[in-house]
């Protein structure tokens, strides 16, 4: 039987884990691997029990980007139905209910670089190094890559750090603001679940809303203040703020997570 080339387990409570399972190849994401992320995380999407998700690979590695082998020889529309296959995964991503931690444990390049950035929290070590190969090979940023690395960096910094073609490492990237956490190499997972167990504790309709409102920015502050309008008043009349409301009442620390958010 063949191994699947996507592990999904469980590392905390409420927490679900995707592992890219190729280390013969440096977890170099294929079709294959898009397809099996893809339903492990419409499932999980529809798992309530499920708060976060930590994304990662196996072997201290968390993936050498884009499998370059499979994109030769492809024809316009196949390139084209690659691309659309690859922006299911992203708008997945980018539009989970629940927080997205990445685990960049070592080798971080292109593609899973890109779907890093489209979640929530990046953690890496000293020697992580982040890599942004396209130009190299003769190919424009993708994985919403030119979207979303301006906002995390600044737009002078990405410039720089997709033209030079050199390996980000960890302390420059946590000083860029590529990273959110930088620990000790040997931690990366560990504290990439730390912090997934940590942010399955908040609200999650309070949390899902702020998330996509920072994904999809507002156009004016006329349209912000009515976005802002509609997700407070269904705040305001859910369990959660009842919970919250309560625990400060009682100067206690809030229960999101027990069902109903409410004692």
């Amino acid at each position: 039987m063949t191994e699947p080339v996507v592990l999904l387990d469980q590392p905390s409570p409420h927490v679900a884990r995707l592992l890219i399972n190729r280390p013969q190849k440096r977890n170099a994401i294929d079709f294959d691997v898009r397809e099996q992320m893809t339903v492990h995380l419409r499932q999980l999407l529809d798992d309530t029990s499920t708060r976060a998700l930590v994304l990662g690979g196996v072997g201290g590695i968390f993936s050498a980007g884009g499998d370059v082998d499979s994109m030769q020889g492809l024809d316009e529309a196949q390139a084209r139905a690659r691309m659309q296959h690859i922006h299911v995964l992203c708008q997945l991503v980018a539009g989970a209910r629940f927080p997205v931690v990445s685990a960049m444990e070592g080798i971080a390049a292109g593609a899973v670089v890109g779907l890093a950035l489209l979640g929530d929290h990046v953690v890496g070590g000293p020697g992580t190094r982040v890599m942004f190969p396209f130009l190299r090979l003769g190919l424009a940023p993708d994985w919403g890559q030119l979207l979303t690395l301006p906002r995390k960096v600044g737009i002078g910094n990405a410039r720089r750090i997709l033209t030079r073609g050199e390996a980000v490492g960890g302390d420059e990237a946590l000083r860029i603001g590529l990273l959110d956490e930088l620990v000790a190499d040997d931690d990366v997972m560990g504290a990439a679940v730390r912090k997934a167990s940590e942010l399955a504790r908040l609200p999650q309709a309070a949390y899902s809303r702020m998330k996509q409102r920072l994904n999809n920015v507002s156009g004016s502050l006329a349209e912000e203040l009515a976005r802002e309008e509609t997700d407070q008043a269904v705040c305001l009349l859910g369990d959660d703020f009842r919970e919250g409301f309560a625990a400060f009442r009682e100067k206690r620390a809030p229960d999101f997570v027990r069902p109903g958010g409410a004692r």
